[in-house]
């Protein structure tokens, strides 16, 4: 059995989490002339940037 690093574990479970909001985003109904996809992109990657600086 591998010993997983609980730091490691957050990150991943973190990292999951802005993922899966992204993707529910993506999959929610759309409007017209609202850029969900990119809002979704845009949250999901500042999410993950503010993630990875908590870990440090």
């Amino acid at each position: 059995m591998q010993s997983m690093d609980s730091r490691s574990f957050l990150k991943g479970v973190g990292m999951g989490m802005a993922i899966g909001a992204s993707m529910g985003m993506l999959m929610a109904p759309k409007k017209k002339g609202d850029n969900v996809i990119g809002r979704a992109l845009k949250a999901a990657g500042e999410l993950a940037d503010n993630i990875s600086d908590a870990m440090r």
